[in-house]
């Protein structure tokens, strides 16, 4: 391991989508860290008690920023020194997530968003995104009946989101991979490792 960097690999996707779940898979597939945003520093867990479970409103550019720093505590404090030690990353949910959620999704400028999340993460971006894309109907019924302040924010909200996955992927097709987040847990596990082969190379 030593002198090599790991690898960071993203699980991206709409509410539902299985990324959770397919991260921890992928992780272990991989010998990977396992980590996520926002919330898994100490200062993240609170930032995301505040973004999801907070009854009153929320400024969109106040959502936004939240998220932002987060990110530049979690890649300071967690991602670029597993990656600097040789580690690769697994992570559900990264800078592609705020731009289709707090870009397309709040209708903030995507360029202004993009910039901040980049400054925010210090310049740091995925070795490989994997976009888990699913059909909103099935999506809606893996969703729990206790929907947080993001997955409740209505359909509307989740189409222009999950247009924003689509074009980012569009966008940058050599680090973007749509992956087809339909049928059985391990169906999109093989459709994920057959992606990180042709990709990134052998485990």
């Amino acid at each position: 391991m030593t002198g090599r960097r790991g690898r960071f690999v993203v699980l991206e996707g709409g509410e539902g989508a299985g990324k959770s779940t397919q991260a921890a898979r992928l992780a272990d597939h991989l010998g990977a860290v396992l980590t996520r945003e926002p919330g898994d520093t100490e200062l993240g867990a609170r930032l995301r008690e505040l973004l999801l479970d907070t009854p009153g409103p929320i400024d969109d550019r106040a959502e936004a920023l939240l998220m932002m720093a987060d990110r530049a505590q979690h890649v300071t404090q967690l991602v670029e020194p597993s990656l600097a030690a040789g580690r690769d990353v697994v992570c559900d949910r990264f800078s592609g997530s705020t731009v289709a959620y707090q870009g397309y999704g709040r209708g903030q400028d995507v360029g202004i968003v993009e910039a901040v999340s980049a400054w925010a993460a210090n310049g740091l971006e995925p070795d490989l995104v994997l976009w888990l894309d699913i059909d909103p109907t099935v999506a809606a019924a893996r969703v729990g009946t206790r929907p947080d302040r993001i997955e409740a924010a209505g359909d509307e909200f989740h189409r222009r989101v999950t247009e924003g996955f689509a074009q980012q992927c569009a966008d940058d097709p050599e680090t973007w991979v749509r992956i087809d987040a339909g049928g059985s847990e391990a169906e999109v596990t093989e459709r994920i490792e057959v992606a990180i082969e042709l990709h990134l190379g052998p485990a």
